[in-house]
């Protein structure tokens, strides 16, 4: 069953809602905070998690907003079709010039979409500040199938970490086809993996160079 939150114009009234909220919030920055991307996306965060069941409305069945850290979901909730989302919240100060934010790991990722059930959604908030204002431009709310692969890349961090190659330039192919995007990100893995390898290959034979020179040396 497709997501009636995302393959209609439901997810795009949320998109709405959500930079509304946001900019709604009395002042919850100070001096110091205002200064710290992290210290401003920690704040949206938990705005978001206080009030996002309520934005959803009927849709939502269950709500869950603790997580760890680490974990894949900064919040998550299944609608009342049984369907099982997790929301990754990443935040995007548009006076930065270059942001390459993490999403998920590619191994990660693969496991939890076996479940036809499951989406895993990226909420990307676009924002200035201003003192310690933070005005809200825009807001994705989106499946990770729905961003374009063209603003997309894979960091070598463990199994691979698809990140979003510059948080500036965000392309969404709205309605996109799950099949059709995994096929595309084995592509994408089967060529990242040799080119791995490669590096890999060049680094051993540099320490094997390193330990020649140190084995001649005496000691002193």
């Amino acid at each position: 069953m497709k997501s009636r939150i995302f393959y209609t114009a439901k997810f795009r009234a949320l998109e709405k809602t959500i930079v509304k909220l946001l900019n709604m919030q009395p002042d919850f920055l100070s001096t110091r905070t205002a200064s710290s991307p992290r210290a401003v996306g920690d704040a949206i965060q938990a705005v978001l998690s206080e009030n996002f069941q309520t934005l959803l409305g009927d849709l939502v069945a269950e709500y869950s907003a603790q997580f760890a850290r680490r974990a894949m979901a900064d919040l998550a909730f299944t609608d009342t079709d049984g369907l099982y989302y997790v929301v990754d919240v990443k935040t995007h100060r548009l006076d930065t010039h270059f942001n390459m934010p993490n999403l998920t790991s590619v191994e990660r990722l693969t496991r939890f979409y076996e479940d036809d059930k499951n989406y895993f959604v990226v909420l990307v908030v676009a924002y200035h500040v201003q003192e310690t204002q933070i005005k809200v431009t825009q807001a994705h709310f989106v499946p990770i199938e729905f961003f374009a692969w063209d603003c997309l890349t894979i960091g070598a961090l463990g199994w691979g970490q698809i990140q979003i190659a510059n948080a500036n330039t965000i392309h969404i192919n709205e309605k996109y086809s799950r099949k059709k995007w995994m096929l595309e990100l084995c592509d994408v893995m089967l060529e990242f993996y040799p080119r791995e390898i490669g590096k890999i290959t060049e680094r051993i034979e540099h320490f094997k160079r390193v330990k020649q020179i140190w084995q001649k040396k005496s000691e002193t």
